[in-house]
């Protein structure tokens, strides 16, 4: 009680106090220094201002030739702000008005007087709505409040449908266009709506925008656009058509559309969706072995949640198989499984919709531990083992005809090659040739327009049961069987068009026959053997631009020999509805 009562004096003595100092100065009594705003005078206590405000502290404090004068002149603020912010530091209290919230953050920004800046910035966070977020925005922006900057961008992506109907939204500059058109947590029901809405932008003044028209369009997601859209709207747009870079764009995501198979290999910011789109990317891997004991299973990992989601189960054990994926999420996996006595048929796999397995075509010849790839909608399956010996045969499924055809044969008999499509072009990197196991540094590739094999430079060094990858303008070689004596973690670079290899950072562990992935420009390496026996449950995800490994996962269970492949689905697909 006594500790209540001395805090309840001691409050109502610091009021009393700066009641005396308010009524001092409205009465200029004790007054020891003077501001001036544009003709008028203001008499005030250098105490009080230096208690109320840093400004004012750093200005009596120092040697300026303010902290001497009795008359300051004050520049920046008007008569009515300066009448309130003084009121404010005798008396605490402030009537902050939808009419002078903005003049008055200003000038309490400008005389760093924070609890009037931060009850400035919750008025105007309170009154924010579609008509007013982006002059929020930009207005705490130019005044350093962080928060409150924030907010309202949050607000406009999250309201863009309604923010973008609003004359704030034309008088943009263009790099304020950007900024917000670029962000993949703007939320649109679809991409189309973002097209119309900065052609909108574009014709309140065509003149002055062209110029920069073709940065904004840059951040549109224009593969994310439907083909017809893209052809009917866009294409036909007059500064499109006339504008080489505008041109270029357009003719990307025309090839978005027409190449589904090569996607992976040409990824860029505008072939990723936006958040509101609810696509996620997932690696799919299916099957593999872990101490003899073969999978059945098929399994969803989301690089973004690190989480992993059992999506099917296959009809029997899959081991030592291949897996590719086309551009329209359909699944192919090439597989021998002596077990189940299903020799050389190839599946594909509609995991989300209908989880339905059908059975393609069967090969021409039985043969295991083959190289597979997607080329051109085309599957490739490449040399491998027939029960006595290797295979330099080369099949090619035609999903249109349901049929498998002999195209011509490789250079070399192989087997356990690593194998990637990439521009047109069939690689096939490595595999074994003897009896151990040792495999080769020989490169072969094919040109299905020729139907010709030409040997291209070979690796750094021998390898056998790599994985393989394709990323913008290279082929990456991971891992494999080096030598009779061990695994590798070492990786090497192919550059296509110099037809030059090179080394880069090592991964983390040594991996034979480890399931690969590409998603969003990075390269993932799943799984694999150390050794006899020995087998790894992690996930090694590769920086492209820092040349460096990190192990950021791990597998439900230490496997080889597994099939992975990116897809990328509706992320109400990969929710659990146990």
């Amino acid at each position: 009680w006594q500790q209540f009562i001395i805090s309840n004096i001691n409050f109502f003595f610091q009021f009393k106090v700066l009641t005396g100092f308010n009524e001092a100065r409205k009465n200029n009594e004790f007054c020891d220094v003077t501001l001036c705003v544009d003709g008028s005078k203001f008499p005030a206590h250098r105490v009080v201002l230096a208690a109320s405000s840093p400004y004012f502290k750093t200005m009596f404090h120092s040697r300026c030739l303010e902290a001497k004068q009795n008359n300051i002149q004050m520049k920046g603020i008007d008569v009515e702000m300066m009448t309130l912010l003084l009121e404010y530091c005798y008396s605490s209290r402030i009537t902050i008005t939808r009419n002078n919230c903005q003049a008055l953050l200003s000038a309490a920004n400008l005389l760093q007087i924070l609890p009037v800046k931060a009850a400035a910035c919750t008025f105007l966070q309170q009154h924010m709505d579609a008509s007013n977020c982006l002059g929020i925005h930009c207005f705490a922006e130019q005044h350093a409040c962080t928060e409150l900057q924030n907010e309202a961008k949050d607000f406009v992506l999250a309201n863009f449908s309604a923010v973008c109907q609003n004359e704030e939204f034309l008088s943009l500059p263009a790099s304020k266009l950007i900024e917000l058109t670029s962000s993949d947590n703007l939320e649109i029901d679809k991409e189309e709506m973002l097209f119309q809405a900065v052609q909108r932008w574009l014709q309140y003044d065509v003149l002055a925008r062209s110029v920069d028209f073709p940065l904004v369009l840059e951040t549109i997601r224009l593969p994310q656009l439907s083909p017809y859209f893209l052809h009917d709207c866009v294409e036909q747009c007059a500064i499109i058509k006339n504008n080489p870079q505008c041109a270029q764009l357009v003719e990307e995501a025309k090839l978005f559309h027409l190449l589904p198979d090569r996607r992976s290999a040409h990824i860029t910011p505008r072939t990723k969706p936006r958040k509101s789109a609810g696509s996620i990317n997932v690696i799919i891997a299916v099957g593999g072995e872990d101490d003899k004991v073969v999978l059945r299973s098929v399994e969803g990992f989301c690089v973004k949640t690190k989480v992993w989601k059992t999506l099917s189960c296959l009809p029997f054990a899959i081991s030592k198989h291949g897996l590719v994926v086309s551009g329209r999420n359909t699944i192919y996996c090439s597989d021998i499984v002596d077990i189940v006595r299903i020799p050389n048929i190839v599946y594909f796999v509609l995991f989300f919709k209908h989880k339905i397995l059908h059975s393609l075509g069967s090969l021409k010849f039985d043969f295991d531990v083959s190289g597979i790839a997607m080329l051109d909608g085309f599957v490739y399956a490449v040399g491998g083992w027939d029960g006595s010996c290797r295979l330099d045969s080369v099949e090619r499924y035609d999903p249109t005809k349901n049929e498998w055809s002999y195209i011509e044969p490789m250079k070399l008999a192989v087997t356990s090659p690593a194998v990637v499509a990439h521009e047109g072009m069939l690689y096939v990197t490595g595999g074994a040739i003897l009896e151990d196991g040792d495999g080769i540094e020989q490169v072969q590739r094919y040109n299905p327009k020729v139907n010709q094999w030409q040997d291209l430079a070979p690796m750094l060094i021998p390898r056998s049961g790599a994985a393989i990858c394709a990323l913008d303008s290279c082929i990456y070689v991971l891992g494999g069987w080096h030598a009779s004596t061990e695994n590798t973690n070492r990786v090497e670079c192919y550059h296509i068009a110099e037809n030059t290899w090179e080394y880069k950072s090592p991964m983390k562990e040594k991996r034979y026959r480890p399931g690969i992935a590409v998603i969003d420009g990075k390269i993932y390496v799943l799984g694999g053997e150390e050794g006899w026996d020995g087998y790894h449950d992690s996930i090694e995800c590769y920086d492209v631009d820092n040349d460096s490994w990190e192990i950021m996962s791990h597998l439900p269970s230490a496997r080889s020999w597994l099939g992975c492949v990116p897809l990328q689905i509706h992320k109400s697909q990969f929710v659990d509805k146990s």
